[in-house]
């Protein structure tokens, strides 16, 4: 269970069901999964934080009551790769569009090999907004 998630247990044939939900793809980057894939909640399941001391006197944040136990439903699932449901966390699809995008500004400002390779033609910035797999996939379906 990843830090302020709630963990759906999903029976086999559920699992099988979120992961063909776009043709066993990552439903935000569209990489085809792995064998190992993460079950995502597309609007969040959070729970309230709760501070708790540790013996050794350090401090560490625990789970308490679920804020959004409504968003826990198969409907809700998306089909992830690990690098997609870890960096969303549990973050709104919105939040993590405008998280992804404000990227490019980080990278110019605080990371020099990043302005290198861009100095050097080596990437070239495209401003273009960040469309996820399933958003792209049901355009394409309007659009037959």
């Amino acid at each position: 269970m990843r830090h302020g998630e709630v963990s759906m247990r999903l029976k086999k044939a559920e699992r099988e069901q979120v992961r063909m939900k776009f043709g066993g793809h990552c439903a935000y980057c569209g990489v085809v999964l792995a064998d190992r894939w993460h079950a995502d909640h597309l609007e969040p399941v959070t729970r309230e934080l709760i501070s708790k001391q540790n013996p050794n006197g350090t401090w560490r944040l625990d789970s308490g009551k679920p804020l959004k136990p409504e968003n826990d439903h198969i409907g809700n699932m998306m089909p992830a790769c690990a690098p997609c449901n870890i960096s969303k966390g549990g973050q709104t699809l919105e939040g993590w569009r405008n998280w992804i995008a404000g990227h490019i500004n980080s990278l110019n400002q605080y990371h020099p090999i990043y302005r290198l390779a861009k100095a050097y033609g080596l990437i070239a910035e495209t401003q273009a907004p960040v469309v996820f797999y399933f958003e792209k996939r049901a355009a394409n379906t309007d659009a037959a």
